[in-house]
């Protein structure tokens, strides 16, 4: 059966520190212009049916630094757009490409492309989890302040994928997990239910950064949610990661953001733009962990 990778919890916590130290040691050797092309032949099928940025760009450079190639498939130029079965275009798919990746709304939908794939399945996003997205974080947080286990993280916003996500990876990477959402935004008790007592759940922002090592957030409308935006607007304006709020913080703590971001809204300007902040690393590490995330799977 193929390894997929569809939430953190698909991985052992030896399986994913093993990664994490094989994506800082890929990024070195991309500083450095020693590529190696382990994936050679190899083909990735992107299916994207929500837009993406990072997402796209770091899985087709990941493949063409492995030595593979990566084949950008949406709804309207496929026939998913004409209401084909995602089961029937896994099992095509599979009789040609080595490992597809599906950036979806419904995690259901993903759970029904991998369980008819012959290959690896990569969840690029989900309504419930965003893996992809910790691997970079936690490999940011690794390259820049060492190992994250005994940490403490706060989560200021929306239980949404990428916080479910954290949650993930706490209980594998060992660091407590201080959440801090409106009433209403908590994270679905299923998930919770994974946190191995690593999580604290709660609605006091300052409570849950005071003495933080890591402060995240993420956008108070993810897309398909813009309805609800002036409802979120109302419910989130005060856990805003301002620099009051991050002044709580450890004064050496980061601050990280899955981007794209709106200044003004869940984070400051002077917060994502400032020293704590380490976003732009965040992101650029999409590549090197996912490069790591295909040798694995595909290797």
């Amino acid at each position: 059966m193929p390894r997929n990778f569809l939430t953190l919890e698909d991985l052992s916590a030896n399986e994913l520190h093993a990664l994490l130290r094989r994506a800082v040691a890929m990024k070195s050797e991309w500083r450095e212009r020693r590529l190696r092309a382990s994936l050679p032949g190899r083909t990735l099928a992107m299916i994207f049916e929500k837009s993406s940025t990072r997402t796209r760009v770091s899985f087709e450079t990941a493949m063409a630094h492995l030595g593979g190639h990566a084949i950008f498939l949406s709804p309207t130029d496929t026939q998913l757009g004409r209401g084909e079965p995602p089961e029937d275009t896994a099992r095509v798919l599979s009789q040609m490409v080595d490992c597809i990746m599906v950036r979806t709304h419904a995690h259901e939908r993903l759970e029904r492309f991998a369980r008819a794939a012959g290959v690896p399945v990569i969840n690029g996003l989900s309504d419930m989890h965003h893996p992809c997205q910790l691997l970079a974080d936690m490999q940011t947080y690794l390259e820049q302040r060492g190992e994250i286990s005994g940490r403490r993280v706060a989560w200021v916003g929306d239980g949404n994928n990428v916080c479910n996500s954290y949650i993930h990876a706490a209980a594998l990477l060992g660091f407590d997990l201080h959440l801090a959402c409106p009433p209403g935004y908590l994270p679905e008790p299923s998930v919770l239910a994974a946190a191995r007592g690593r999580v604290v759940v709660g609605h006091d922002a300052p409570a849950a950064v005071s003495g933080a090592d890591l402060v995240v957030t993420d956008v108070w409308a993810s897309m398909g949610q813009e309805e609800e935006a002036a409802q979120r607007r109302a419910a989130f304006a005060p856990y805003q990661v301002s620099a009051e709020l991050m002044g709580r913080a450890r004064p050496d703590a980061l601050f990280m953001h899955c981007l794209p971001a709106h200044r003004g809204e869940e984070v400051s300007a002077d917060v994502i733009d400032g020293t704590h902040s380490v976003v732009w690393a965040e992101a650029g590490n999409r590549l090197h962990s996912q490069k790591a995330l295909l040798e694995f799977l595909l290797g």
